[in-house]
């Protein structure tokens, strides 16, 4: 069985690798030219990285990573609500990290081409669509020759043009929440391991944690923060667009505290990108015969909670899982939607209704977004605990799960 996987990032090449460990010869189909280390920072969570180690590369990303201690949630005042232990530290078999998007996808590619072997990667392959017939399926490509395999996943993202063969009047789901992240060099924020989440959408948010470690001698961390603004009539971000630190910066001027200077956090930064805030509405079905979705392209979810690569690393499991029992591939297409479709929807609506920082919306609710002397005073820890371990189990990857 040959099957073309279209899109090589990171649902892609774990899937790739994950077919590969089974015996299951793939070949990657990736629009872009090169692979440069571009973006910002990703955040892998236990049940992510339980799918990278199966696969063999926990090591390799723990040496171009921040491993995280702790998660803290403070008011857009600065003042603390609630924090946790994370990862290894809170229980779990598997590491949470915090690492730069590129190095992921770089760690993903060349595991790749080294087991695969480079022919197997190819670049430059721009999909323009999918056709399929009773013994295969042939993927378009722009300005190269089609490929032909006995079954095709879409791997190609929330703007996937495999998926758009089948929902060709989808448009993305905008709420008026725009996004601008970037990474900054400075000193350790807090114990240096820490995720940190300030505020809310309504008021302004941030979330920061740290990437790399000694980025330049002097014991700076490269710091990823990323901003959520519910923005009433403005259009949605632009995707291609850098971002503009005056377009959004009045809304965190007058957040210094005694801890950090968010103002000079963002001024810092080396790099800014724009994002819209989007998902799309689940589907009723992924598969479509010899073809189906994988990743963002089948179910594109706010980026919250470090969500969107998780999902994708299980899916990739899921279905190199369906494909090894052997038997008619477009039954195993099947069974992995059934195993996945509903999962993964419930974790989009989640995303949308019930966030992880639902924690500081729920005290500024009680507050009425102003300080307080005491935050038990306001609600107790055990009730924050409690809406914390509701949105784990609820995204899959609570520690009894």
């Amino acid at each position: 069985m040959e099957i073309a996987v279209v899109g090589g990032g990171i649902a892609g090449l774990a899937l790739a690798l994950a077919l590969q460990q089974r015996g299951i010869a793939c070949r990657v189909y990736e629009a872009a030219k090169q692979v440069r280390e571009l973006g910002v920072g990703i955040t892998l969570l236990p049940h992510g990285m339980r799918e990278l180690t199966a696969i063999g590369l926990q090591e390799k990303l723990r040496a171009v990573a921040i491993e995280n201690q702790e998660s803290v949630f403070f008011n857009r005042h600065g003042q603390r609500i609630y924090g946790e232990p994370r990862g290894r530290y809170a229980g779990y078999e598997y590491p949470e990290l915090g690492i730069h998007r590129g190095k992921l996808h770089r760690v993903l590619l060349d595991a790749a081409i080294e087991r695969l072997g480079a022919d197997r990667v190819v670049m430059d392959r721009q999909c323009l669509g999918v056709e399929q017939d009773e013994a295969g399926v042939t993927a378009r490509f722009r300005d190269a020759p089609p490929a032909r395999a006995d079954i095709a996943i879409a791997c190609d993202g929330v703007n996937s043009t495999v998926r758009r063969q089948f929902y060709p009047d989808e448009r993305v789901a905008f709420t008026g929440i725009n996004t601008w992240r970037g990474v900054t060099r400075r000193k350790p924020i807090l114990t240096g391991r820490s995720y940190i989440r300030i505020g809310t959408i309504e008021t302004g948010k941030i979330v920061i944690y740290p990437i790399v470690d000694h980025i330049d001698g002097t014991g700076n961390q490269l710091i990823n923060w990323t901003t959520e603004i519910r923005m009433p009539g403005e259009p949605m971000n632009d995707w291609n667009k850098p971002g503009r630190a005056e377009d959004f910066l009045p809304v965190y001027e007058r957040w210094r505290f005694d801890w950090l200077d968010v103002p000079e956090l963002i001024r810092g930064a080396d790099t800014i990108f724009e994002y819209p805030m989007v998902d799309k509405d689940p589907v009723a079905r992924w598969t479509f015969g010899r073809v189906t979705f994988m990743g963002d392209a089948a179910h594109p979810m706010y980026p919250r909670g470090s969500q969107g690569a998780a999902q994708a690393l299980i899916d990739a499991r899921t279905l190199a899982d369906e494909l090894a029992k052997g038997g008619d591939a477009r039954a195993a297409l099947q069974a992995y939607e059934k195993a996945r479709l509903e999962a993964t929807a419930k974790i989009v609506r989640t995303n949308r209704e019930h966030p992880p920082d639902y924690i500081i919306m729920k005290v500024d609710e009680l507050t009425g977004g102003k300080p307080f002397a005491h935050i038990d005073d306001v609600i107790s820890q055990d009730e924050l605990r409690a809406l914390s371990d509701q949105y784990k189990r609820i995204a899959g990857f609570s520690l009894r799960q």
